[in-house]
């Protein structure tokens, strides 16, 4: 699906591989300033090989320091005078769209993130009934139905009824957090005829419909405002597909419509959807996938999960188990595979913060073989802000360079050592191939490949330079592959089309 949707942009003919970034992460600078950026780092991103990204919500959020996720309005793109200004966190709907535009010029297409489950900042308060529910098990009351007063009415002053007339009020919603007539923090659940929680969502806490300001989505005017905000913000942005937001916790049945609905829309067929579903199971993301009658993609939670371990462990870790009880070694088809995000980063609610030494063996793994979509964090790249601080991954612009350059063609695997593994990709007629190597050991790793008696005499070099020197292909097709120490190294031939992009 992934090669669907950026041919969508790129051509049939494009015969590069696909490569997605997050481009964000927690403590990206906000005051306006992100889309202008995502403009003017264009010709990087192009040049290193991204060919697709997932910006953050372009969405008014509860303030100005909103980043999207605590979302107020989502028919403001940061166009209207609300909740502290016109711009959003990352800057304005006129540079939102200038920003795609120019993306799109440098054969990068965008992927709009979509908070559906939720929504914050309230324009008013208003009285309803309501009975409060048990935190770890949203299934059982705790007391008696009675009014509450509660932050569920959204006017819109600011936007009035451009781009959508419709308005909030409790109806909408399930649940609240908060009773302002009695000042209570607690989980309460709506009622009315025929509301209760969604019954098809994640089983944790009994019911894991109510995460924070939660929508109905079987509310007609709900879903019918939610769809036509999808067909809207693809056609008045340029983007070509989402990533949703918290979907374990929004109705299976009203993603699977949605997504449904917006490939029906002209032009939109192979419009690519991902959605978050954060959880250490295989089983349990099949059975979303499978529930939900359409092609969807979700994040390989428990490869991530794995790359985690495995840095924890060093050379306690066996490598060869890496792709164990994972969605891409499952379903390669539906699995974007990621090393960390802005919720896995360190200080956040899903910290599980890959450590910095393995991230190269990582993306190695994730964008220089064939299976699977990859997603290359930004702040991985760029490097984390906040608290905690963390630098980028070394050379990682030249790991997605190999890919683009050279990660093509049939694979074959040289995985007979618990802390070194290696692959040959062939290549094909218009790219060279690549021998890359792993190594979580304490010492140097090595490893024999036959990479062909077509290559004999060649001379072969670690395009990061982190191996030195040079092999020389035997007679017979083989030679002696090296790697550091708990590293990683990519070898292609010295005149391999394209290494002149790599720096000296």
């Amino acid at each position: 699906m992934a090669s669907d949707a950026d041919r969508g942009r790129r051509g049939e003919g494009h015969k590069d591989n696909f490569t997605m970034i997050q481009f964000f992460e927690w403590y990206a600078p906000g005051g306006g300033k992100h889309w202008n950026h995502y403009k003017e780092e264009a010709p990087r991103l192009e040049s290193m090989g991204i060919t697709a990204a997932w910006i953050p919500p372009p969405t008014k959020g509860s303030n100005q320091d909103g980043t999207g996720y605590d979302i107020y309005d989502l028919w403001d793109l940061g166009e209207f005078d609300a909740k502290g200004g016109k711009a959003t966190h990352w800057g304005t709907k006129e540079e939102l769209i200038e920003a795609i535009k120019v993306a799109k010029e440098h054969d990068i297409i965008t992927y709009i993130d979509a908070v559906l489950n939720h929504k914050a900042g309230a324009d008013d308060k208003e009285e309803f009934l309501a009975t409060m529910v048990d935190r770890n098990d949203r299934t059982k009351t705790v007391g008696d139905m009675h009014n509450i007063e509660g932050w569920t009415k959204f006017t819109f002053p600011g936007r009035g009824d451009k781009n959508s007339a419709f308005k909030w009020d409790y109806n909408h919603f399930t649940g609240v957090d908060y009773d302002a007539k009695t000042d209570t923090k607690a989980i309460y659940k709506i009622q009315g005829d025929g509301k209760t929680w969604a019954d098809d969502v994640d089983g944790e806490n009994a019911n894991y419909d109510y995460l924070m300001f939660v929508i109905d989505h079987a509310h007609p005017d709900v879903s019918s405002d939610l769809f036509k905000w999808g067909d809207w913000v693809l056609k008045e942005t340029g983007a070509f597909g989402f990533r949703f937001d918290a979907v374990k916790h929004i109705s299976r049945e009203f993603i699977g419509d949605f997504v449904k609905h917006i490939r029906s829309s002209e032009g939109k067929a192979k419009a690519f959807c991902v959605g978050e579903f954060w959880k250490d199971s295989v089983p349990a993301l099949d059975k979303y996938l499978n529930g939900l009658g359409t092609q969807f993609s979700v994040f390989d939670t428990p490869l991530q999960g794995n790359f985690k371990e495995a840095g924890d462990a060093k050379a306690g870790y066996d490598l060869r188990k890496i792709f164990d009880n994972t969605l891409v070694q499952s379903r390669p088809i539906d699995a974007v595979t990621l090393v960390d995000n802005h919720d896995t980063q360190v200080g956040q609610s899903l910290e599980n913060w890959v450590p910095a030494w393995f991230k190269p063996l990582a993306y190695a793994l994730i964008l220089l073989r064939p299976d699977g979509y990859p997603c290359v964090f930004y702040g991985d790249l760029y490097g984390c802000g906040g608290d905690n601080p963390q630098p980028g991954v070394a050379q990682l612009e030249d790991i997605i360079r190999a890919r683009k350059l050279f990660a093509y063609g049939e694979q074959a695997d040289y995985w007979d050592h618990a802390n070194c593994i290696a692959w040959h990709r062939k290549g094909d007629d218009c790219h060279d191939g690549l021998v890359a190597v792993l190594c979580n050991g304490t010492e140097e790793g090595t490893k024999r490949i036959d990479v062909g008696k077509e290559h004999a005499g060649e001379k072969w070099s670690d395009v990061l330079g982190w191996s030195q020197g040079e092999v020389t292909i035997g007679d017979d097709g083989f030679a002696e592959f090296k790697s550091p120490a708990e590293s990683i190294s990519i070898w292609t031939k010295t005149d391999a089309r394209g290494r002149d992009e790599f720096k000296k």
